[in-house]
């Protein structure tokens, strides 16, 4: 066995988990990253990946990797981005543990990032959102949990790792109504409940039962959601919703959107971005502006009306006539 097999075994269990006790999603993250990048050298030097050493993992060899991601697995910028960090987080590693190869593994790291598109977010609407909660069918069990789930990722904005992760022990509904997670960067945040949302989970946590440590919105068989499920039901739910609301026809829905969504109904109602982002569990507040008020169309338009100029008749363009045009133009 060469000494790349031990060394990715420990940065896994002494690094990650150990020393900074990362996340279940960032080991996965990495994990997966690294289960490519293996099979990817298996195909390509014929070695078997605990036969690997740090020779057959050069700087040429990765950035070959990187553009195998983009072209043949049709990945985009950011998740090739996000391989890249999950390989120079394991090379800024070996590079303590291994100086020898201190040449070979600054090369790795000398790798840059792609820059990558930035849209716009994506979100509903009031009536969008209205139709996607009344999508699902609540004679039915399956139908009564969606809906809840959904009211509540539409109310609280949380990620969706984090709806799945929450257990019945997370919800208060009584005086001062949350729910408790735990966000990225393994930070606790509490985000309280409306009215309306407290009387759909009250009547939910009432028929789900259960022990405290059991998920809030588990499947049939009582295991929790997983992400890939709840982007599923989603999806279904939002495309059900389009009788009702033909916009959603134009719009992709997932829980980030949801999340997006309820992120722009608190900056449209006139919260602050520094309480949305507390709300959100963002680290700056800084992002939440980026992200949210570059987004908000009547936000520009308000500040466009500030800025009329004197003596201009308010509103918006109108093109002259068509006809009207062409005898001008005679």
């Amino acid at each position: 066995m060469s000494s790349l097999a031990p060394t990715l075994e420990a940065f896994f269990t002494e690094r990650l988990v150990n020393q900074r006790r990362a996340s279940i999603n960032t080991i996965a993250a990495y994990r997966d990253a690294w289960r490519l990048l293996l099979r990817y050298a298996q195909q390509h030097t014929g070695k078997q990946p605990c036969q690997l050493d740090f020779a057959d993992l050069n700087a040429a060899f990765i950035a070959a990797f990187l553009a195998y991601l983009e072209q043949e697995r049709a990945n985009s910028v950011r998740t090739r981005n996000a391989r890249l960090a999950a390989i120079r987080s394991f090379f800024r590693y070996a590079a303590l543990c291994h100086p020898e190869h201190a040449q070979l593994i600054a090369r790795v790291l000398a790798i840059p990032t792609k820059r990558c598109d930035r849209a716009e977010v994506t979100y509903l609407v009031h009536a969008e959102a209205d139709a996607v909660l009344a999508a699902p069918d609540r004679r039915t069990w399956t139908g009564r949990r969606d809906h809840a789930l959904l009211d509540v990722a539409l109310q609280t904005g949380l990620r969706a790792s984090e709806l799945t992760g929450l257990h019945n022990q997370d919800v208060e509904l009584g005086t001062g109504a949350h729910v408790q997670c735990w966000g990225n960067g393994r930070k606790q945040r509490c985000t309280p409940l409306s009215k309306q949302t407290v009387a759909v989970l009250r009547a939910w946590m009432r028929e789900r039962q259960g022990q405290p440590n059991d998920p809030l919105f588990p499947t049939r068989r009582g295991t929790p959601l997983t992400r890939a499920a709840m982007t599923c039901l989603v999806s279904k739910h939002a495309t059900t919703a389009q009788r009702r609301c033909p916009s959603l026809r134009t719009k992709r829905a997932t829980p980030h959107v949801l999340r997006h969504s309820c992120a722009m109904q608190l900056l449209q109602s006139g919260t602050d971005t520094t309480v949305i982002a507390l709300w959100l569990g963002h680290e700056r507040a800084e992002t939440t502006a980026r992200i949210y008020l570059h987004a908000d169309m009547s936000i520009k338009e308000r500040a466009l009306a500030r800025t009329t100029p004197v003596n201009t008749k308010p509103g918006r363009y109108r093109p002259i006539d068509q006809l009207l045009a062409f005898l001008d133009n005679l």
